[in-house]
């Protein structure tokens, strides 16, 4: 990262506010104190500063990191920069998980950055799932506004009893509010932190149409500006420690501030490329927890109306979409 763009960033972290607290209050931690390395061997490299990380994807292996401490609740941030070219078929993600403790009903809350062919732009993923629920997928899915291949940006998860909330560069993208109709399906579990990048060929550009071309590896992603602020869980006591202030910092971040719910309607206006809320071809009468905005419908179903207008394929023009339990709109736009 340039200095006059480190500078207006640490700028931005010491005068902004995310959601109603402060982000100076949120200390960076170096990476051997907040995170072991989870697979990779040397595919994961700590730079000398110890607060830096490159994971690194070839044709022997990809690589990940996972925090020593398992959460219930916090806010999970990282500055991410993505491999540039030629990146189909390479996934990216950085995620809550309790799939290693709950194989069966696991929950997780996900950011999946997903590669592209030569000339077309990375695209963000987000989802959920709570208590093994994966069978109902709710995905949203989003063109970026920037170059992520170009410089660092900022990408953060909050995590409350009531409320899930996506953030590029400090600016919300999703809001998930919890009902008493999700029931389990809003993940409540105590999870790890996660960072990966990996092989998706099978699946993440054009539902497999492009795959991960090693021509061009090695891959590599680079993590830093890192931050883990929450209520730890001793594994064995199952004693809940908050970091200083972190259970009231959850609280008031729950709660969007206006200046910050209209940029986040604008995003979604701009760039929203998929929501499982509008998606009738998976389900036919949206998901409790969706609030349908009419805008973001209309402007779906002009996008695609096959998946948004619940037009039936054999109407559609072109070839057939097969169906997967993944989305299958990654298309390379």
């Amino acid at each position: 990262m340039g200095f006059l763009t480190r500078l207006l960033v640490f700028m931005s972290l010491f005068t902004s506010l995310v959601s109603g607290f402060a982000l100076q209050k949120l200390p960076l931690i170096q990476f051997d104190e907040g995170y072991t390395q989870l697979f990779g061997d040397q595919n994961l490299i700590v730079h000398r500063d110890g607060k830096s990380v490159r994971l690194t994807l070839d044709e022997r292996t990809g690589s990940g990191f996972v925090s020593n401490d398992i959460y219930l609740h916090g806010f999970f941030s990282s500055s991410i920069k993505l491999p540039a070219d030629y990146s189909a078929g390479v996934v990216i993600a950085f995620y809550l998980s309790n799939g290693d403790i709950h194989e069966k009903n696991h929950d997780e809350i996900d950011f999946e950055f997903l590669g592209n062919i030569r000339g077309k732009e990375w695209r963000i993923q987000t989802n959920i799932y709570g208590n093994g629920s994966t069978h109902q997928g709710r995905e949203e899915r989003y063109n970026l506004w920037f170059d992520p291949t170009e410089d660092f940006h900022q990408y953060s998860i909050l995590w409350s009893l009531s409320h899930i909330i996506f953030y590029v560069d400090n600016i919300p993208i999703r809001e998930v509010k919890r009902t008493a109709s999700m029931g389990g399906d809003f993940p409540a579990k105590p999870m790890s932190l996660y960072a990966t990048i990996w092989d998706g060929s099978k699946w993440a550009t054009n539902g497999g149409k492009y795959g991960v071309n090693y021509k061009f590896a090695p891959y590599i992603a680079q993590f830093t500006d890192m931050i883990l602020h929450g209520c730890a869980v001793d594994p064995i006591e199952k004693v809940l420690s908050c970091q200083d202030g972190a259970a009231e910092d959850l609280r008031l971040a729950s709660e969007i501030r206006e200046s910050q719910r209209k940029k986040m309607d604008s995003l979604r206006r701009k760039h929203m490329t998929y929501s499982y809320c509008y998606d009738r071809t998976r389900y036919k009468v949206a998901l409790s927890e969706c609030v349908v905005n009419q805008e973001e419908a209309k402007r779906l179903r002009v996008y695609d109306p096959v998946t948004f207008g619940g037009i039936p394929h054999r109407h559609r023009h072109g070839k057939h979409r097969s169906k997967s339990r993944r989305v299958d709109g990654t298309e390379s736009i």
